[in-house]
């Protein structure tokens, strides 16, 4: 490999840190993790080498130092955890959905289907990609499944239609139509209390704390402002951000429609795979909710990621995707190691405790101001200190109560007010980075959008969202309450 600044730029990052004085009150291993941390992060930003290996080194240099864990065995252990993840195996299982769709031709049928009604104008697809996850969103707790299960591997078809592929010609429309669908499913989340399954989890944390609860029609409604207006927005700033070169070409859904009538009819290996992908939805939607019986699953719950499993176990038993064709699918692999990795380590940074030292030391210089700019201010942390979770579940696990906390001891602060602010930011949050939320890895793996405009394109729209809870949603919520 090639050494030039780009690989250098990481270490120089972990040396400045390291040298720095450790702030007070951290311990020096928590501080020097968090340095490993950053380097990482910048790694990934600066594309200083492959993705998965900038994840591996990191984790691997965080363990031997015994920074999370001292004992050599636990420190192996905890290096090794992320790798059974249930989010993770649902994303590599996401990847094989694709490759299912890929080979049976289902996928390329539903995406000239898509594009003879709506391929005139590249804008129109971006509201089609849109609209088909906000149909899927009530009723699948799971983004990871919902936009990365069904929605990806759609749409990846789409762009090679127009001859955008990854790569040099990934901005013709390949971009523009990816980042939409990642866009969007970050809105869906935040839409429905039942779309993003720590918003419920969230909601539990609240009600146990500071006595917060609110009914399904509640949720939808405290965020029904911003959310229509995202739903009629996103399409339109995936547009300008991205910048597709093929902005209309009406030629192209009269020639889908001729190949769709050189398709023929479906195929076995199609009738299957709508099958499967059926079962897929009435199990992620009924098998994954605990308060629904299911008399003839015999734990009478079945895990979203089981389900991913069980699916793929049958695309092989019916031939539909065979085994060499999982194990050469590049992208799920180097995904897998990138987020394990970063899983591991972003986990670490509340195992070892920065992440309540962050949230408390902010927390500190806000007792001068006034109550609605305390308000502001801890959903502001709430939100940006995502930078340092991969896992949306856990982010709401370590810092709503540390944030419910300090509002509820700030006199004149609306508790409630800022509980709903925070938990309508679980779905939003979650297209700041490359792995904030289950989806991202496989969009960022995908080709199509350049590794640093993920970073880039996620800034954006994290601030565009952030300000939009902030102006529309507090002042909403303060009205109807």
């Amino acid at each position: 490999m090639k050494m030039n600044w780009k690989t250098w730029a990481p270490i120089g990052v972990w040396l400045v840190l390291y040298f720095v004085p450790v702030p007070e009150g951290l311990k020096p291993n928590q501080w020097h993790y968090f340095a490993v941390f950053a380097a990482v992060i910048a790694g990934l930003i600066l594309e200083s080498m492959p993705v998965g290996a900038v994840g591996l080194i990191g984790l691997t240099f965080a363990a031997i130092m015994g920074y999370v864990e001292k004992d050599p065995n636990k420190a192996l252990r905890w290096a090794l955890s992320g790798f059974s993840e249930s989010t993770v195996w649902l994303i590599v299982g996401a990847f094989i959905f694709a490759i299912g769709y890929r080979k049976s031709g289902l996928g390329r049928r539903i995406a000239l289907l898509l594009v003879r009604v709506l391929g005139k104008k590249t804008l129109g697809l971006g509201y089609a990609v849109l609209f088909a996850d906000l149909v899927l969103a009530p009723a699948t707790p799971s983004n990871t499944a919902r936009s990365g299960g069904t929605i990806f591997p759609i749409v990846s078809n789409i762009p090679k239609i127009y001859g955008s592929e990854p790569g040099p010609t990934a901005g013709k429309i390949g971009t523009y139509v990816m980042w939409t669908a990642f866009a969007a499913t970050a809105v869906t989340s935040s839409l429905f209390l039942t779309a993003l399954a720590p918003n419920v989890a969230g909601l539990a944390i609240a009600k146990k704390t500071v006595g917060v609860d609110v009914a399904w029609s509640q949720w939808f409604i405290g965020f029904l402002p911003l959310g229509l207006l995202l739903i009629v927005l996103v399409p339109v700033l995936s547009y300008v951000v991205c910048k597709p070169e093929i902005k209309d070409s009406p030629e192209i859904p009269v020639w889908a429609g001729s190949e769709l009538k050189a398709m023929g009819p479906m195929s076995r290996n199609e009738w299957v795979m709508t099958a499967l992908v059926i079962l897929a939805m009435f199990l992620w939607i009924t098998g994954s909710n605990p308060n629904i019986a299911l008399p003839w699953l015999g734990a009478n719950y079945i895990n979203a990621t089981m389900v991913v499993l069980v699916i793929i176990s049958l695309l092989l038993i019916t031939g539909v995707v065979e085994f060499n064709d999982i194990i050469s699918e590049k992208s799920a692999w180097e995904v897998f190691f990138y987020f394990t990795s970063l899983l591991t380590l972003a986990s670490g940074l509340n195992e070892i405790g920065f992440v309540k030292w962050l949230a408390e030391s902010f927390a500190s210089n806000l007792g001068s101001m006034s109550p609605t700019m305390v308000t502001i201010m801890l959903v502001t942390l709430f939100f940006w200190i995502h930078y340092g979770f991969s896992s949306i579940t856990s982010h709401v696990a370590a810092v709503l109560p540390v944030v419910l906390a300090v509002g509820t001891g700030m006199a004149g602060v609306d508790v409630p007010i800022l509980t709903m602010l925070c938990l309508y930011s679980l779905g939003l949050m979650g297209v700041i980075s490359p792995f904030a939320t289950g989806p991202a890895p496989m969009y960022f793996g995908s080709g199509f959008i350049g590794k640093r405009d993920f970073w880039k394109f996620g800034l954006i729209f994290g601030l565009l969202y952030f300000a939009g809870l902030i102006a529309i949603v507090y002042p909403w919520l303060r009205m109807i309450r």
